[in-house]
């Protein structure tokens, strides 16, 4: 940043008013630095979500944000009266991000768990789902039991509630790591893993991408809800937050969502006699 220079011209003409050069540069520099703390308009809302998780997070054919996620998001910045600005972040980049004050919200299918409340807070739960197993077509298992074996090579998604289970829970497992979920589910459709664990209707999306290879348990053993993450101590938002979501849930948001976004999963699922989501 450029030196602030006052002429002597300016100098002289500010001791006639009981000022010295000193008041005027701590004036200058207080000037400067606040005027560079505001590094972006207080109407703005910056949320962040990762646009790889189709059909909440995603991009449409002109690579711009779309999905469920991204219209409550756009729901909730009219709702507040802001401007809506979506970061694009790779989910284990989500909470760091929130932290450092670079995003204000996480609206990003993310899972509420005690570990990730002791960074961020979390709003009210918006929907109920839980972990389930996609497996090879010939594959004898038939719950987490079944895969909890050791030798049993396991694909989960970097940083998601699958990757903590796991850590947790399956000892014996050889676990393998993938930023995409798509290249897991891939991995157990070409039978190089035993199994690839996530929440419920991304293993039966992938599973109707690979119904040839694949087979998909759909009753979660584990359930799970998902939440808005906002930085801790803003409760002022937080508050706004689940005073949307309650409204947005009682207008029937979040069934018009459904209905858009998963009708044709709404109705198997009902057939399948497991609750949806919402």
């Amino acid at each position: 940043m450029a030196e602030a220079v006052v002429s002597p011209k300016r100098i002289r003409k500010v001791k006639k008013i009981g000022l010295n050069f000193t008041t005027i540069g701590i004036v200058a520099v207080a000037f400067i630095f606040n005027g560079c703390s505001k590094s972006r308009p207080s109407n703005l809302l910056i949320v962040g979500m990762e646009l790889s998780y189709p059909p909440f997070e995603m991009t449409d054919e002109q690579n711009e944000p779309t999905g469920i996620s991204v219209e409550m998001a756009q729901a909730l910045s009219r709702e507040l009266g802001k401007e809506l600005r979506i970061e694009n972040i790779p989910f284990a980049g989500l909470i760091p991000s929130l932290r450092t004050r670079k995003i204000d919200l996480i609206i990003s299918s993310m899972t509420r768990t005690d570990e990730r409340a002791q960074s961020i807070d979390f709003s009210d739960s918006y929907l109920d789902t839980g972990l389930c197993i996609l497996v090879p077509k010939d594959s004898d298992a038939k719950s987490i039991d079944d895969i909890d074996v050791p030798g049993t090579m396991v694909a989960v998604k970097q940083g998601t509630t699958s990757h903590i289970y796991a850590n947790q829970y399956l000892g014996g497992v050889q676990l393998l790591l993938f930023e995409d979920e798509a290249a897991a589910a891939l991995e157990v459709a070409q039978g190089k893993v035993d199994a690839f664990i996530y929440d419920q209707i991304s293993v039966y999306l992938n599973w109707r991408k690979h119904t040839e290879t694949t087979n998909a348990l759909l009753r979660p053993f584990n359930q799970e809800s998902w939440a808005i993450g906002v930085r801790k101590g803003n409760t002022a938002l937080l508050e706004d937050v689940n005073a949307f979501l309650k409204e947005f849930d009682s207008s029937g948001g979040f069934d018009a969502l459904g209905d858009k976004y998963l009708s044709e999963e709404k109705r198997i699922f009902k057939e399948l006699g497991y609750p949806f989501f919402f």
